[in-house]
């Protein structure tokens, strides 16, 4: 059982990588937040197409990552 959990918190903890890596970055940097680009990021800008795809995998993913993570510890 826990070689399964193992297993799937590695695989997880892969794919969690590679979504978070698709996304489109939002913002400029710390150059952008010195210089007001800080002003965006409580703007509302709702995500669209596949920019929302991606951020609601990575809550699932992140999710299953953390009950995975716990679930090791508590065996």
């Amino acid at each position: 059982m826990h070689t399964l959990l193992l297993t799937l918190l590695i695989i997880v903890s892969l794919a969690l990588i590679v979504m978070v890596l698709l996304q489109s970055s939002k913002s400029t940097g710390l150059s952008g937040a010195i210089s007001g680009g800080a002003e965006q990021l409580f703007g509302k800008q709702k995500a669209r197409g596949m920019d929302l795809i991606l951020h609601r995998i990575t809550i699932v993913l992140a999710v299953l990552f953390f009950i995975l993570a716990l679930a090791i510890v508590k065996l």
